[in-house]
């Protein structure tokens, strides 16, 4: 199978309406984004959950225009800072 064909589960800007969470997992499992706003609204009622799979949806999905989520660079930027000494020299990478 080439990469071309691999589909990727991204927050989409066509349907958007918070961050995409939703509309992205409908497009990459093949539904509406509705049903997955319902489904997760539904959730919501019923113990919060759905509060906490949207949240880590957001954080953990990267956007349609970008390779990285949102986690992925809050992480590379710390690993940056880190690499900074008080003088504002980058540290040599070991």
């Amino acid at each position: 199978m080439s990469e071309y064909n691999v589909k990727k589960l991204r927050r989409t800007h066509k349907g958007r309406i918070v961050a995409g969470v939703c509309s992205g997992i409908g497009e990459y499992v093949g539904i509406d984004a509705n049903l997955v706003r319902i489904a997760l609204a539904i959730a919501t009622l019923f113990g919060g959950l759905g509060v906490g799979v949207y949240a880590i949806g957001w954080l953990l999905m990267p956007d349609e225009y970008s390779d990285t989520s949102i986690v992925q660079d809050l992480i590379s930027k710390q690993q940056d800072h880190g690499r900074t000494d008080w003088s504002g020299e980058q540290k040599p990478q070991s």
